[in-house]
């Protein structure tokens, strides 16, 4: 489309709607300032396509109508964080993920609990999946069968704003899930699919026979190998093969159709305009689908996902994007955007490689790997931000890479394969309890599930009532945590995880459930056990106080903001790793022994600051610590870190 034309189209739209004068002249500017990357964009994407012309002026409506459906008090509080620059990247943050019924019942139970979180020291909240779902195929709620109605369960959308209010009122943050690659086959447009309805069948990839899907699936790596083999599923409804790439109860939606991304979109506007802080993508890396390909990381996915950024920094730029992109750290860095489109696409994605190299670490003792990949994990562009997390409502899968395996002189494919057994307790010397999930019997590849403290070895301590093990398991749930919390991005703790809570094997007894192990890690919470949190010397007072006090040196220190202001540091220990944060001549040092048996690290690791001062203040321990000469050592007690500071 011609410049003029383009400008013309748009204002054209914009006067139809009744958009003009000073009010809205921001909105207005920033529309016409985008336009040309919204056209380039949806011509990449759809110029082949019957009326795209007529389509994207239909994405411009879409835009204007989200505008002007957003109420006064959001728009003010886009305004506020626009003020903050970049409000997602304040050390003041600090989220947890939970599954709503499991944690506190309902919606309204959830309002209950929101001192409890205050006082841990969450202020974003990450809601696992809220809205509709069969109950007897949801994987989770990650199969969704209306994108507008809150399933029953958890209340209704009014509590939802309620909730949403509440939080406004605490100065909290809210999070929320939308699925893009899939549906539930009970969703409503793969019902009237299923009718034979043209228009919806448009919707999905369907195919009359297996000649297409066999093609495909030669390219195509198996998500499920073990309880949904295959990427296609046949409907008898419509005697066709449809595109599962999941579960089979999950449609992949064909976003080749325009008609998709509209109705998408529409959807990421009705959740920005309820007043969601942060939109977590699930799955984007799927969401294009090309013969001959993975069907993963495609540039087309990229471009839907740059779209939808464009769209929002227009009518609703107070929402950000959270990509849950689990790829190898060199595919990740693609989700923030490349060259002209970098910062223009998901303003944070998972730190995964940096949660796998902890439990890495972890089960050797041994950190070289880890610091190995912080040369791809630090190419993370300013204006970006991570999620960085111990353990999540997912998997542990092993996405690290194998240059940097080699490098350190372990052979890849043995080195995971201890890495599994080690973690699922399949070595007798291994204190974890976690079990493999998604083992592929083709390739012999595998995750891991478990919890936070049973991988940490809480779980058999108990078991076996040995006291220092209990300890021990302990130091390591702080360790991870710290290491987590203290890194540049948001730390996103796991529910359960604040007061210890090890696996939970009652989904085995659960038909819904019973075939996905990860339900062992996503416990059904016991007050009772949480109120121990406040009683002196308990597992769960530990581990809560413990991490309450990390959270708090995070939140009272500006320079764990996240500027790429992380240096890691060669320690010359491979047992012990650390990195120095740094922000306008201050710093902070913060190191972490993974090892069962005490280090020492030299003080040469201290000489940028020696100069100015012989000693440290250790915020966690509270204590100084004097700086030796450079032969000398700082002593680490087994899975002791420090968070040492200059100022």
């Amino acid at each position: 489309m011609d410049q003029n034309i383009l400008f013309s189209t748009i204002h054209s739209v914009l006067t139809k709607k009744g958009i003009k004068g000073k009010a809205h002249q921001a909105f207005i500017d920033g529309l016409i300032g985008s336009g040309n990357l919204l056209h380039y964009l949806y011509s990449g994407l759809y110029s082949k396509t019957d009326d795209h012309e007529k389509d994207f002026i239909e994405i411009l409506e879409i835009i204007i109508d989200s505008y002007l459906e957003r109420s006064p008090s959001l728009k003010k509080r886009d305004k506020a964080k626009e003020n903050k620059d970049l409000w997602f990247l304040s050390n003041e943050l600090a989220g947890m993920s939970l599954y709503v019924d499991r944690f506190a019942g309902n919606i309204n139970g959830l309002s209950k609990r929101i001192d409890y979180l205050q006082d841990l020291g969450v202020n974003l909240l990450h809601l696992m999946p809220l809205f509709e779902s069969p109950q007897e195929a949801s994987d989770g709620g990650y199969a969704v069968s209306n994108y507008r109605v809150i399933d029953k369960r958890f209340g209704n959308i009014k509590d939802l704003k309620k909730l949403q209010q509440l939080l406004l009122e605490k100065d909290m943050y809210l999070m929320i899930d939308i699925v893009l690659n899939h549906t539930s086959d009970q969703h409503e447009w793969a019902q009237k699919a299923k009718q034979g309805d043209p228009y919806y069948q448009g919707f999905y990839y369907l195919y009359e026979d297996r000649s297409i899907p066999d093609m495909m699936e030669s390219h195509l790596p198996e998500v499920f190998p073990e309880s949904s083999p295959g990427s296609f599923v046949y409907n008898k409804d419509m005697d066709k093969w449809v595109m599962s790439v999941f579960h089979n109860y999950q449609w992949d939606l064909k976003f080749k159709n325009p008609e998709v991304l509209k109705a998408m979109l529409r959807t990421i506007f009705f959740y920005a305009n309820l007043g969601v802080d942060v939109l977590r993508i699930d799955a984007p890396a799927f969401i294009w689908k090309q013969m001959g390909t993975s069907c993963q990381n495609l540039p087309e996915a990229h471009m839907i996902l740059q779209l939808i950024k464009a769209a929002l920094q227009i009518a609703t730029p107070g929402m950000a994007i959270l990509g849950e992109a689990i790829v190898a750290p060199r595919e990740i860095m693609a989700y923030f955007g490349n060259g002209y489109m970098q910062n223009k696409e998901c303003d944070l994605a998972y730190n995964a490689s940096q949660m796998a190299l902890q439990w890495d670490a972890l089960a050797t003792t041994d950190t070289r790997n880890m610091l190995c990949n912080q040369d791809i994990i630090l190419q993370k562009p300013l204006g970006a931000s991570w999620i960085n997390y111990s353990r999540c409502h997912d998997d542990i899968g092993l996405t690290f890479e194998d240059s940097c395996i080699e490098q350190v002189g372990y052979t890849p494919h043995l080195h995971r394969e201890f890495l599994k057994n080690y973690l699922s307790g399949r070595i007798d010397s291994s204190p974890s309890c976690g079990e493999l999930f998604a083992v592929n019997p083709k390739t012999n590849d595998a995750r891991i599930s478990g919890s936070l403290a049973s991988l940490c070895g809480l779980e058999k301590a108990l078991q076996k009532q040995d006291k220092n093990a209990m300890q021990t398991s302990i130091d390591k749930i702080l360790l991870i945590q710290a290491n987590s919390i203290l890194l540049g991005g948001i730390p996103m703790l796991f529910y359960g995880d604040e007061v210890g809570y090890t696996n939970d094997y009652s989904y085995l007894n659960d038909p819904k459930k019973s075939y996905d192990n990860r339900w062992m890690h996503r416990p059904l919470i016991d007050w009772k056990k949480n109120a121990k949190a406040k009683k002196n010397g308990t597992i769960e007072n530990k581990v809560f106080t413990g991490i309450q006090k990390i959270l708090n040196i995070r939140k009272a220190h500006y320079l764990f903001s996240d500027y790429n202001n992380v240096e890691w540091l060669d320690s010359h220990n491979r047992s012990v790793v650390g990195f120095n944060r740094n922000l306008k001549g201050k710093q902070m040092f913060c190191l972490f022994n993974y090892s069962p048996v005490p280090q020492g690290l030299t003080y040469y690791v201290f000489s940028s600051v020696r100069e100015q001062s012989n000693k440290l203040y250790d915020l966690y321990s509270e204590k100084y610590i004097n700086i030796g000469a450079d032969y000398e050592h700082l002593l680490f007690e087994p899975y002791q870190f420090y968070v040492l500071s200059n100022y």
